[in-house]
């Protein structure tokens, strides 16, 4: 209960503080509308100095620039935890996934499940993103001069980063943020041989969960206590300097990431369910429809777990050892809601900074969230913060990107609430699924109103 308590406080600041983002933002905006051009001119540039001034563009100290501090603060404490993160989460991931005591059918069967819900989802997001933003609705008017940066990008060939994926040198690749791609590889190759070796990997082991738990200890403390503040700063900042017109196309964002997440939650899981049991995929809605209601009050799926639980087992038949096995599992490595929120992300942001975003980028995109998404630990905003990992893989490195992800970063929330009810019903799908396939499946049980 606690625990629940404590993600709904989480939820209240961050809408609290987009809310007031978007209230001084908009303020800031009239005010400047009204002073440029007059004689109070004089007073707004001192409050852009203050405040707003990116404080990196000047050779001298021409302005304060707080907000701009705050926000680079906290996108660098993320940035900094980017690569621990992914090398710790993924490998264990794997490591459970492919412990000799769980190893077997039930694995086998229950990973390739969860992968096929994954691609599943990315190709459904995909082409949902792509014509969004073939309606327009993403697009947005840039200033020239940073237009022009863009050029280079894009001509940037996204299957570059494939042949560079595996790294001649792992500890350069792990130095920085533009090969995450080559970390993953790292990740897997890791958690693959830690498997291997078995008890004799065991202090080697400890090692990577203590240093998992202390970086989502240290991203516990910057979302819990530094997000909201530094939200709201990011927001209050891209309207004031960047207008209305930037800020817009974030709200298509947020309605399509709902509306589609919404969708798959109702088509893809009860039409799996229904082509791989041939049980009634309404019964299956019905019953998991609670599992869904309450991931989105908490945005949790480690919160959702014993819900969850007590709903495959009681309610929809499923056997207490396959669920053991799947949920946990599926808790740490299912997050195709993650994977479809980045494909609308990655076209919002891509699109956003004047990049053309192609199938083929589309296709990279779902590649690089798959992997990511499978490490992504259950803690809010964590599938967000891969967005900028999909980013870097996909080489959207540039001033107008960051500033749409933190727009997504910031508007994270609300869209939130529909990927994680993505992840937590799929976990509840997969079980049937296995269970099905086990012959563990009571369907006295799941037939049962």
């Amino acid at each position: 209960m606690s625990l629940q308590k404590k993600k709904s406080s989480i939820v209240k600041k961050m809408i609290i503080s987009v809310a007031a983002g978007f209230a001084v933002g908009f303020l800031c905006l009239f005010l400047k509308s009204m002073l440029m051009g007059t004689d109070g001119e004089s007073v707004w540039k001192v409050v852009d100095a203050i405040f707003f001034q990116d404080i990196t563009a000047t050779k001298s100290i021409e302005g304060i620039g707080l907000f701009y501090i705050i926000g680079q603060l906290f996108m660098h404490g993320l940035q900094m935890m980017i690569v621990p993160l992914v090398l710790c989460s993924l490998s264990l991931a794997l490591c459970s996934l492919a412990d000799p005591k769980k190893l077997g059918k039930i694995a086998g069967k229950t990973f390739i499940t969860y992968l096929s819900f994954y691609v599943v989802a990315a190709a459904l997001a995909g082409a949902g993103a792509y014509f969004v933003k073939s309606m327009g609705w993403f697009s947005v008017n840039l200033p020239a001069q940073q237009a022009q940066e863009i050029v280079t990008m894009e001509g940037y060939n996204p299957l570059v980063t494939i042949v560079n994926a595996v790294p001649s040198n792992m500890i350069n690749a792990m130095s920085t943020n533009t090969t995450i791609l080559s970390v993953v590889v790292i990740a897997i190759v890791l958690g693959l041989c830690i498997t291997k070796m078995g008890k004799k990997a065991d202090p080697i082991k400890n090692v990577i969960q203590n240093l998992n738990d202390i970086v989502q200890m240290f991203l516990d403390f910057l979302i819990n206590k530094i997000a909201p503040i530094a939200i709201f700063c990011m927001i209050s900042r891209a309207l004031a300097v960047y207008g209305y017109e930037y800020i817009s196309p974030t709200l298509v964002w947020i309605a399509s990431t709902i509306v589609i997440c919404l969708v798959l939650v109702c088509t893809i899981y009860p039409i799996g369910v229904f082509l791989t049991t041939g049980l009634n995929p309404i019964t299956f809605l019905k019953k998991t429809a609670k599992i869904g209601l309450f991931a989105a009050a908490t945005n949790s799926s480690a919160a959702t777990l014993p819900l969850n639980t007590k709903t495959c087992i009681n309610e929809l038949g499923c056997s207490e050892e396959v669920t053991s096995f799947v949920l946990p599992t599926g808790m740490t490595i299912n997050m195709n809601g993650t994977t479809a929120m980045h494909m609308i992300a990655i076209t919002f942001i891509g699109t956003a900074a004047g990049i053309d975003i192609t199938p083929m980028t589309l296709m990279l995109t779902a590649f690089l969230s798959i992997c990511t998404a499978v490490g992504t630990p259950a803690i809010p905003v964590a599938g967000t913060t891969m967005v900028y990992v999909v980013m870097m893989g996909l080489g959207f490195n540039s001033e107008l990107c960051m500033i749409g992800y933190s727009l997504v970063l910031a508007m994270n929330y609300l869209p939130g609430m529909a990927v994680i009810t993505l992840n937590v019903v799929g976990d509840a799908a997969t079980n049937v699924i296995v269970s099905h396939k086990e012959g563990a499946l009571n369907k006295e049980i799941y037939n049962k109103k």
